[in-house]
């Protein structure tokens, strides 16, 4: 649904808002700068490149990496084609057909989709302001009659509920993942981008050189998505086998712009651009706040992050009945495109749900979406009491 999302409001004709693809708008991308560097791009930049990547990109990544405090061993890194490769990967080396795998509901349509692709038994488990509710896990796990082998979660700015994965529970998951000899795959493209609150100690920080930790990073939400540059950190022994996996799907990732990355890097631009859009992502998500309470009041209940992209959005009071998959085609016609809450959950719940994205656009968009998105939840309430039985 998400990717798809894409193609189908590139079809559109009329002006859409759009909430829906988790993406930076393109002012907020240093485009001028990746021309740049590109052009200055070293001989034999169009050759093939090392699977693992470049030396200079995972040199430059080492060295932002130790800045943040974090452990960047080289024999632990792996350049990847996005975050999705990298999901890929992982999926691909750790799952077997039937494995029990720990998911967030609602959690990434990609995630949930990827570990489907190696025919995982997926096992939900509720999310609420902390994120996962990791306490219930083990009675999950008991009723599924199994233990996973998996444990996936986007513990910083949940993708789609925004909710940040609190320091006592990480450290519960990774008791549980050593108990049941499982292995967490840390998804996290939006832990660069906290603007409020205080942070939260990662899993690597906890448990450092745990082997049964895989991080997955990109680049795509801090630079730009057409980059398609991400990495995976994760234990030596497992990173040869990821190796051979990514040689199996691409051979390298793409090797001009692995060195714009490397460039940007090493010019030390990177942490004052997240500067300026953490600055810019505070503003627009109070400025969606602000709008839904002005539109809706306690009818259209909003989740708090204090970081990443997103807005996790629950119907309520008139409008608690309203299936926002069915919905979507109205809003869409009224200029404003979300992405539905049955896209986030394998089960297909969450219908009175909605994710939608405040980093694409100004306030003033934000705004006009919000207007646009009552009038279309207000068109399918005259519909239904019209359609309604006599």
């Amino acid at each position: 649904m998400i990717d798809s999302s894409t193609s189908l409001l590139a079809s559109q004709t009329h002006d859409i808002v759009r909430f829906a693809m988790g993406a930076p708008n393109a002012e907020l991308v240093p485009e001028a700068e990746f021309a740049r560097l590109f052009a200055a791009a070293p001989a034999g930049s169009f050759d093939y490149g090392a699977t693992e990547g470049e030396p200079e990109l995972r040199a430059q990544l080492q060295s932002y990496l130790r800045r943040q405090g974090l452990e960047a061993d080289a024999d632990r890194l792996l350049i990847t084609t996005g975050g999705m490769q990298g999901l890929d990967v992982a999926f691909k080396l750790l799952v077997d057909p039937g494995d029990l795998v720990v998911v967030e509901a609602p959690t990434y349509t990609n995630g949930i989709s990827t570990a489907l692709s190696y025919e995982a038994s997926l096992l939900e488990v509720p999310i609420d302001d902390d994120g996962m509710i990791v306490e219930a896990l083990p009675d999950f796990v008991a009723r599924a009659g199994k233990t996973p082998r998996v444990i996936y979660t986007i513990p910083n700015f949940q993708n789609p509920s925004g909710a940040t994965l609190s320091e006592p529970r990480r450290r519960l998951l990774l008791e549980l993942a050593k108990e049941w000899d499982a292995v967490i795959i840390d998804d996290d493209p939006y832990g660069a981008l906290r603007f409020d609150g205080t942070e939260v100690p990662g899993f690597a920080e906890l448990s450092p050189g745990n082997p049964r930790l895989v991080q997955v990073r990109t680049f795509s939400k801090i630079l730009a998505p057409g980059l398609r540059i991400g990495w995976m950190d994760l234990d030596p022994a497992l990173r040869q086998l990821a190796v051979n996996a990514k040689q199996a799907m691409d051979t390298c990732t793409n090797v001009p712009l692995q060195h714009v990355v490397a460039a940007f890097l090493a010019e030390g631009a990177l942490d004052a651009h997240l500067s300026h859009l953490r600055a810019v992502y505070r503003d627009r998500k109070e400025a969606l706040l602000r709008s839904l309470g002005q539109r809706f009041g306690s009818e259209v209940v909003a989740t708090h992050p204090e970081g990443g992209f997103f807005l996790w959005l629950t119907l309520d009071g008139r409008y608690g009945g309203i299936d926002t998959e069915k919905l979507f085609p109205r809003a869409l016609a009224h200029g404003v495109a979300y992405i539905p809450g049955p896209a986030f959950a394998a089960s297909g719940g969450f219908r009175n749900a909605l994710r939608v994205c405040f980093a694409t656009s100004t306030p003033e968009r934000i705004r006009e979406g919000v207007e646009r998105l009552g009038a279309a939840l207000d068109e399918e309430l005259l519909v239904a009491a019209a359609e309604a039985p006599r």
